[in-house]
């Protein structure tokens, strides 16, 4: 059974918005309080679209694979190496660094962390788009 993929597409293509506002050379990055909303927009849309991804790959491998082996990973990181080795990511060790960053996620109100995580939504939206369009091309 095909997934539907509309939800992931979404929280991908409102982080890679919000990241494209927080680039934009306009007025509006020029004033502090404004940047900071829009950072703490991309960190929320980063949060969104991390957890859309690990929990459509699960869906994929469920979908696709033996009930053994749909059911063992148990961490994150497990599940992550198991989508290299289907092929659905194309190294598991960014998705750990980007697991880090999103449990940072609650403590954004201090400013080191805060860029942080603002560091690693700006690196993730590539292989976020790139686990869509493989999950597309696998989608049958």
């Amino acid at each position: 059974m095909a997934l539907d993929l509309s939800n992931l597409r979404k929280a991908i293509l409102v982080l890679d918005r919000s990241l494209n506002i927080a680039h934009s050379d306009g007025d509006i990055m020029v004033n502090e309080d404004l940047r900071d909303t829009v950072r703490a927009g991309v960190i929320q849309n980063f949060e969104v679209a991390y957890e859309q991804c690990w929990k459509y790959i699960q869906r994929w491998i469920h979908d696709n694979h033996s009930p053994e082996e749909a059911n063992y990973p148990r961490t994150r990181k497990e599940l992550f190496r198991m989508a290299a080795r289907y092929e659905l990511v194309a190294d598991p060790l960014p998705w750990f660094v980007y697991g880090d960053a999103r449990n940072l996620t609650s403590h954004t109100h201090d400013e080191h962390h805060a860029l942080t995580v603002f560091e690693a939504a700006e690196r993730f939206i590539d292989d976020a788009r790139d686990l869509l369009y493989r999950l597309e091309d696998r989608n049958d």
